[in-house]
């Protein structure tokens, strides 16, 4: 085992090579436990017992999983610090009221200290992915609030009521809405919390989070909002409404004129129905061409700051070949990385693939993250140098790796595939057919690192024993057994104490009887009758090749092949590509995914139906809440157009289909139906009023214009912080900040211009099947 800290000191003085055997120690937490807690309480432990240990013994953490999961959660903290104060200016900006303003925000830590209640009674911990819903939830939860407090503040400006009584009326107009727009919402995100495996674990942290924060968040603005305008908000003169001098007169003047231009445009579009329609189906189908080309993957991966280096060197070769490719390995590191590695502690005769005197492991664990800001200082590239200088050494294999970003689903990150020998051929063909996708693999463009995580045959010394032979001289299989497991490996008897300390007995042959493979034949075994027999005379004996263990996936003899995609190529394309490779192999040979990838399979096929009955509830709730069909159609239709975004901004940035992406894909959903809803309720009362079904909508759509773009701005600057994150934890961030992003601009900037059109559409499909006037349908939809 060998030991290195890089630091200022000179290299001759901090590389230490220590002979003794390492001994490891894996601690896993318990259900429920604190990892930050539990991994202080281990240090404090071994430190205390580090002053006990014999001379020359030295202990290290060659994995550490918390000081990633520290500085993770302490940046999406940073992160949701700043998310509400961009929400406060955006609301600033538009409110133009400081007092105004603080209703919203006066709603986020009450809703989030009820959220977080509602987590702990679920037994949920303050996690990476608990506080990513939080982020997210942020700008959910002040929209409800916004709404309330710009719906007031018109009214008061339009009609000059007194804050008690605009806050009567407006409640009155927009209650339907919130209770919609809550109903939406909740109804798009519960079904995640009922899907099963790692994805479903993942989706309901993000399910119940979301619901959580978003019923707290409508409750709160019908009950405490409500309150705070009536107490904080100064009457108003009627028609004084905006500020017409200074920066915010300027901000509205071309803010208003934006909201005129929108209203124009949604009733040019809905007066011109048909080539609306087209341009909406040209949409849609770019839409789905682009939705099959973004790559799939699982989850994407994290700089956790450690690497893992495994070793193999040829089948029977000595130790002392392995320890020589690991002082390779080693020097690479202080030579070359000693800006980007802290530490690394490397261990002969272990590794992850098996253990044996040909294996090898290193664990390298890098420098703190905001020392390696550069491209080139991170985790891929690291390790990819790492892969390109060990291929020059022709003695050994030496593979570089970074973690999976679930531990629990393997120990290395890309792809985990399991080639089954399904019919029984037996291990000849098995490993013939693994030799030949070894080959294909290192020959395809899109695979990198492909190997055997596994050890290969070695020669054995075999033993045939007569069993016959056996029998007529009286020896016993147990016999056998037992003499060639003492003499040829040992077995203990009992304990005895040395200076204070127990010690262990064992018992084997001396070294000069088993040296040579015919010092078999200087061994006898007793019979049944205590006579001694030779072993020449019962066995026969032969050289051999064998697998060192036995490798078994569901009963079959199988071998575990792990590697990853090339540069920009995702997970799923390498799975694609492997199993493509597989099917080149002889019959007989299947193979199966285990691991991350077995997730990953998993979560693609249930995203499907997690979408289908997302869409399925949120139509039924609206059905259910406005007693119509046509509201709920105008609302779902507008979908694709806010989903639009997401692909858009995930493709454009490189990212994959993975479980972030759907968890962005479901939060436009709701976000793109919240304008909707805010549109078409309103419209839906002007025209139960008389208006026409053109100037219904389009005036909803304009008096709707500010709290869409408003609350659109707050969900998207809250946002924002996860899209740009560096860091730890930043790949996650960004991929689900990105899509986010995408959407919700898509939904604002494109999707609202179509909503109007649909309203209308819908409605007039609506009152031409009940064959009654605007007025009867009205009637018939209220049950009168």
């Amino acid at each position: 085992m060998a030991r290195v800290s890089l630091g200022e000191e000179k290299y001759s003085t901090i590389v230490r090579h220590v002979t003794r055997p390492a001994t490891g120690l894996g601690i896993s937490l318990a259900t429920g436990a604190n990892a930050l807690e539990t991994a202080k309480l281990v240090k404090a432990k071994i430190a205390e017992l580090a002053e006990f240990l014999p001379e020359g013994v030295e202990y290290s953490y060659p994995y550490d999983a918390t000081p990633f999961i520290e500085i993770s959660i302490e940046s999406v903290f940073h992160t949701l610090i700043e998310a509400i104060i961009l929400v406060f200016l955006v609301m600033f900006l538009f409110l133009q009221n400081f007092r105004a303003t603080l209703i919203p925000t006066l709603a986020v830590p009450v809703v989030l200290l009820g959220t977080f209640a509602i987590l702990n009674a679920f037994g949920f911990t303050i996690n990476t992915l608990t506080m990513f819903a939080v982020v997210l939830a942020i700008g959910l939860l002040v929209d409800d609030a916004i709404v309330v407090v710009e719906n007031v503040e018109r009214v008061m400006g339009e009609e000059g009521l007194s804050p008690l009584e605009a806050t009567r009326k407006s409640m009155d107009q927009i209650t339907g809405a919130l209770v919609g727009i809550a109903m939406v919402i909740s109804a798009v995100f519960i079904p995640m919390a009922f899907f099963s495996g790692s994805a479903g674990a993942i989706y309901r942290q993000f399910s119940i989070t979301i619901v959580s924060a978003m019923t707290l968040s409508v409750l709160t603005a019908i009950i405490f909002t409500p309150t705070l305008c009536v107490t904080l908000l100064k009457p108003m003169k009627k028609g004084h409404a905006e500020k017409t001098s200074g920066f915010f007169g300027f901000f509205n003047k071309y803010f208003n004129k934006s909201r005129d231009g929108f209203q124009g445009s949604t009733g040019y579009m809905a007066g011109r129905m048909k080539r609306s329609l087209v341009v909406y189906g040209l949409i849609c189908a770019g839409l789905f061409f682009m939705f099959q080309k973004i790559p799939t993957g699982f989850l994407p991966d994290e700089d956790q700051g450690v690497l893992f280096s495994m070793v193999s060197t040829p089948a029977g070769a000595s130790a002392e070949r392995t320890v020589e490719a690991m002082k390779f390995l080693e020097k690479y590191l202080i030579e070359k990385e000693d800006s980007n590695v802290k530490e690394f502690l490397t261990v002969s005769g272990f590794s992850f693939a098996g253990n044996g005197q040909n294996a090898g492991m290193g664990f390298i664990m890098l420098k703190d993250w905001d020392s390696r800001k550069n491209p080139g200082q991170s985790m891929e590239a690291i390790a990819g140098r790492i892969m390109g200088a060990m291929a020059s050494y022709k003695d050994a294999l030496i593979f570089s790796f970074y973690p999976p970003p679930i531990i629990a689903l393997g120990n290395a990150s890309g792809f985990d595939f399991q080639l089954i020998d399904q019919t029984g051929l037996g291990h000849e063909q098995l490993m013939a057919a693994r030799n030949q996708l070894l080959g294909a693999a290192s020959q395809n463009p899109k695979l990198v690192g492909v190997r055997p995580n596994g050890l290969n045959d070695v020669p054995q010394y075999q033993l045939d024993v007569d069993m016959e032979k056996a029998r007529a001289l009286g020896v016993s299989i147990s016999e056998i057994n037992s003499t060639l497991n003492t003499a040829w490996g040992s077995s203990y008897v009992n304990d005895f104490i040395d200076h204070g300390r127990i010690k262990k007995v064992y018992v084997q042959g001396d070294a000069i009887y088993r040296m040579q493979p015919d010092d078999i034949n200087k061994w006898y075994v007793k019979n049944s009758l205590g006579e001694m027999v030779p072993f020449a005379s019962i066995v026969n004996a032969h050289w051999t090749y064998g697998s060192p263990r036995l490798e078994r996936f569901n009963g079959s003899s199988s071998m575990n092949i792990q590697g990853a995609p090339a540069p920009g190529v995702s997970s799923g394309e390498a799975m694609v590509e492997m199993e493509k490779i597989a099917g080149t192999l002889p019959s007989g040979i299947n193979y199966a995914w285990t691991g991350l990838s077995y997730e990953e399979k998993l979560s693609g096929s249930q995203a499907g139906a997690l979408y289908a009955i997302s869409l399925i509830i949120v139509f039924l709730s609206l059905a259910a809440l406005y007693e119509s069909w046509a509201i709920p159609f105008s609302v779902l239709f507008v979908v694709p157009l806010g989903v639009v975004g997401s692909v858009v901004a995930t493709s454009v940035f490189g990212l994959s289909n993975d479980i972030y992406f759907q968890v962005a894909l479901l939060t436009t959903v709701g976000l793109c139906a919240k304008n909707a809803i805010l549109i078409v309720e309103f419209a839906k009362e002007l025209n139960d009023g008389g208006m026409d079904l053109l100037q219904a909508a389009t005036t909803s759509a304009k008096l709707r214009f500010r709290p869409i773009i408003m609350t659109s701005m707050a969900f998207t600057l809250g946002v924002l912080p996860l899209a740009i994150s560096t860091g730890a934890g930043s790949a996650s961030q960004n991929a689900i900040g990105i899509a986010v992003i995408g959407g919700m601009l898509s939904a604002t900037f494109l999707a609202i211009f179509f909503v109007p059109l649909f309203f209308v559409l819908f409605e007039k499909i609506s009152q031409f099947r009940s064959k009654k006037s605007p007025h009867t349908a009205q009637l018939i939809d209220e049950g009168k």
